[in-house]
């Protein structure tokens, strides 16, 4: 008796990577259902794509607009057209007040100080928060993204790897998801280089096999932050204030603080005769602290809202640890906090820790969990 192919509902961002995923997915035998995030400001629910099985899906019709940054309009065709190749259902789905808390938290961060790593919240929040009360909609089995991870399923745990090509790992990025939406994920490109995905793209006659990547945030594709901050926060973080050296001089002023980020260089608008970096932020006082690069280094932090992929442990552990997308991964003594927070100890100094970013843990290529970072602490080290 034949048995009935497993569901995925992949996530089609009109890109080259979540395509190649989907048409993978089809070729290997899954029953694939494309769903394009609509995020935009503007949208409209379209009544004639709300047919397929009877399904009431918030649906968005494409318009037409620019943006460098994804889940365009444009995107949504090019989605569409590879869902129209592969003969799979496909849905726009409106996230446009899902993703209204995703902005509110970036200016909310950089007005308070802190730098947001909107990607992160992103996907814990909507494409693997989301997606799966859709998933459920349409009784898939799993969901799938064109991100570059890998993902095993042992036994009763699944784990989550970094990509064999680190030069587009997205394990980072990944660490929010909880073990039961783990358990139901797929990353096709897990094992590949951008190059073999691009060649999987022409292979099925995807006309969108050369297709730049977006390098924006979706939301900020002119980059200008803080204009946003600006025009959607309360006037937080642009209060002038004083730029203040590591040794108590007064060496300068601002316009906010929600212009700066720890580890920052340019644009200080400050010359001591040498480069000098943003070592800290004091919100309360609207003070930017600047010093030397030897005053960027820093040893112990703590984070908050842990999230761990493996069994809480309950005593100090060493790990590597990433504390942003471009960092490589330092050794570490972490000491868990009850079950969701921690203080990580790195073996050598680290250049900019930075509240509002994630620590991500490693042991070899497994993502063990990761935390918010919500300060540095002064301490002396306790390593031996």
């Amino acid at each position: 008796m034949p048995t009935t192919p497993p569901k995925v509902l992949v996530a089609m961002s009109g890109g080259v990577d979540s395509s190649v995923a989907a048409c993978l997915l089809k070729e290997q035998g899954y029953e694939v259902v494309g769903v394009f995030m609509r995020l935009g400001a503007e949208a409209h629910i379209a009544e004639d794509d709300k047919k397929a099985k009877g399904l009431s899906l918030p649906v968005v019709a494409a318009e037409p607009e620019k943006s460098k940054g994804c889940c365009s309009a444009a995107d949504a065709t090019d989605a569409r057209v590879v869902a129209g190749q592969l003969d799979i259902p496909f849905y726009a789905l409106n996230f446009e007040k899902d993703f209204g808390r995703l902005v509110d938290y970036f200016v909310e961060e950089y007005a308070n100080a802190r730098t947001p790593n909107p990607c992160v919240r992103c996907n814990q929040w909507l494409k693997f928060g989301r997606l799966y009360h859709y998933a459920d909609l349409v009784g898939a089995d799993y969901i799938a993204t064109g991100h570059y991870a890998r993902v095993e399923h042992d036994g009763e745990r699944s784990r989550l790897f970094r990509a064999t090509d680190d030069n587009k790992d997205q394990s980072y990025v990944l660490f929010g998801l909880e073990s039961s939406a783990l358990a139901r994920t797929l990353f096709p490109l897990g094992g590949m280089t951008k190059d073999e995905v691009r060649h999987h793209a022409r292979r099925f006659g995807l006309a969108l096999h050369d297709k730049p990547e977006s390098q924006d945030i979706c939301f900020v594709p002119d980059g200008d932050y803080a204009r946003l901050v600006k025009q959607r926060g309360d006037g937080g973080g642009f209060t002038p204030g004083p730029i203040l050296h590591v040794d108590g001089r007064e060496v300068g002023a601002h316009s906010g603080i929600a212009n700066f980020t720890v580890g920052q260089r340019r644009g200080l608008n400050v010359a001591l005769g040498e480069p000098i970096y943003v070592t800290r932020i004091d919100a309360a006082n609207d003070a930017v602290i600047v010093g030397p690069r030897s005053a960027v280094l820093q040893q112990t932090l703590h984070v908050n809202e842990v999230n761990w992929l493996i069994p809480t442990p309950t005593d100090a552990i060493d790990a590597d640890v990433q504390i942003r997308y471009h960092h490589d991964a330092a050794p570490a003594r972490i000491a868990p906090i009850g079950t969701d927070a921690a203080t990580i100890e790195f073996i050598e100094p680290q250049e900019a820790i930075t509240p509002g970013q994630a620590a991500v843990f490693y042991h070899g290529d497994e993502v063990l969990g990761g935390g918010w970072i919500e300060r540095v602490v002064d301490m002396p080290s306790a390593i031996n």
